[in-house]
């Protein structure tokens, strides 16, 4: 019988994990959690002290979020300040652990140290940008897993230690049954262009409900590109819960992923199809390893071929969407994947063959 092992999960330190409506690393980080206690693992989550688990927890404060609610905007360093205090439990107790899973961007690797064999990292972003490229230039021994092959050939060969698709728990989402409009989720953009959906969808004469928070980083996108195009065929209803979007995505004939960067998953896109809703999404960093074109959607190229694409929609089976969502995309798919390179490392840092 194979012994269940010690493992720590790090989670970023902006959102309680799991998260309320805006959070997807939280999420991925939350899902992981509990897929691995269920599946009888000892597991350790190193979080904000508003994170709910059933695993062990340790905090050192409250997530940005639950200062920024209470005390209003705070100082710039404030999440620099709120993850060294994380980080400096994770030394604490690093030798606890067999495998330590790390969601964070950079200064783990510091805190590591000899254990960093005994590591995996997991960067929920792009990773073509210099400041990714100065952390694993300084660190070529951090083994990172990548979330799809889109994202590992940004990866230095030396950091490569495999992929992990994204997953989720099959009963978060059922079948729904669809309907004439279509959906969009994320947020209001550029990466993500949400007026490129509006327009689509009107130009294929179906009406569009879209969720998401506005970019704090670039609120002007919303008010010069977003607003102007919204209407009676066109509603933004902000962010969104579970059961909401149980309910937009269930009732969508289609969600619309009109991306406009090297995605490097899409948590949006599985959730679309567990909810028996195929996904059109253009066709751009990991989208056609997540979209089975012609099955769970179409991957297209631009604003024509996804209105020729929308005209097809209704061919698609709902039923094989969901299908395809719990073979390929659950929580616990994506648990036994991670523990399978838990032990690969372990085996590696002893010397062993693994």
């Amino acid at each position: 019988m194979v012994s269940p092992l010690r493992i720590a999960q790090i989670a970023p330190v902006i959102y309680p994990t799991p998260p309320g409506r805006t959070g997807g690393t939280e999420r991925v980080v939350s899902d992981l959690t509990e897929a691995l206690m269920a599946m009888g693992h000892h597991v350790t989550l190193i979080a904000p002290s508003d994170s709910v688990t059933t695993a062990r927890h340790l905090s050192a404060h409250p997530s940005l979020q639950a200062l920024q609610a209470y005390h209003g905007p705070v100082a710039p360093g404030v999440p620099a300040a709120l993850e060294a205090a994380q980080l400096g439990l994770l030394a604490q107790h690093c030798h606890e652990f067999d495998i330590v899973h790390c969601h964070g961007e950079f200064a783990h690797a510091a805190v590591l140290g000899k254990r960093i064999g005994q590591s995996v990292t997991t960067v929920h972003w792009r990773l073509d940008e210099l400041d990714r490229k100065l952390f694993f230039h300084s660190f070529p021994e951090l083994p990172v897993v990548a979330i799809s092959a889109a994202q590992a050939r940004d990866l230095p060969r030396a950091n490569r230690a495999g992929v992990v698709h994204h997953g989720i728990p099959a009963e978060r989402f059922s079948a729904g049954p669809g309907g004439p409009g279509v959906a969009f989720i994320g947020r209001m953009t550029d990466q993500k262009r949400p007026d490129v959906a509006i327009r689509v969808a009107r130009a294929a004469g179906r009406s569009i409900r879209l969720a998401g928070g506005i970019d704090v980083g670039n609120p002007r996108y919303f008010d010069e590109r977003v607003a102007p195009l919204l209407g009676n065929d066109a509603d933004h209803v902000g962010e969104v819960d579970d059961r909401a979007k149980q309910a937009l995505l269930g009732e969508a004939a289609a969600l619309l992923f009109p991306i406009d960067w090297p995605e490097p998953f899409g948590l949006v896109m599985i959730e679309a199809m567990a909810c028996g809703t195929p996904v059109i999404a253009w066709d751009r960093g990991s989208v056609r390893e997540v979209v089975d074109n012609g099955v769970t959607g179409f991957v297209v190229r631009n604003e024509d071929e996804a209105i020729a694409a929308l005209a097809r929609i209704d061919t698609l089976d709902r039923a094989k969407v969901r299908e395809r969502f719990e073979a390929r995309f659950t929580a616990t798919r994506m648990a036994a994947e991670y523990v399978a390179l838990y032990r690969q490392r372990i085996a590696l840092a002893h010397g062993a063959v693994a």
